[in-house]
């Protein structure tokens, strides 16, 4: 059982990235996925998770209305789509699965990806 992120870089202000999680050993697509970040110094923090059945999904105010999660249940692969991309967006981005779809939380995640850096600068 294993999640694998990648995806991360370099972006300038107001740039994009996409990361991508793929997860091996289990199906994705029956569990909530989603994505938490850790910026140095600060408290790692959910940003984003999906439920099964994608019927509700959780952001943080710091990255609503710029980040978009989704998944494609046939490559078992969840994403994060990061637009709009400021320097406080610059952390470690995990991949993690179970996620709690509304507070956010890891209480219920028992399986992390390994982190991809992402560094938001001009």
């Amino acid at each position: 059982v294993q999640l694998q992120a990648s995806g991360g870089g370099v972006a300038q202000p107001g740039g994009s990235l996409r990361l991508s999680c793929a997860a091996s050993g289990f199906a994705l697509d029956k569990y909530a996925a989603g994505w938490f970040r850790q910026a140095p110094g600060k408290e790692r923090e959910g940003i984003a998770c999906l439920s099964s059945g994608d019927s509700r999904i959780y952001y943080a105010d710091s990255v609503k209305d710029r980040f978009t999660i989704s998944r494609d249940n046939g490559k078992n692969l969840v994403y994060l789509q990061m637009n709009n991309l400021k320097p406080e967006d610059t952390a470690v981005y995990y991949c993690a699965s179970p996620c709690d779809h509304v507070r956010g939380s890891d209480r219920y995640t028992d399986v992390w990806g390994q982190g991809t850096l992402v560094t938001v600068s001009s």
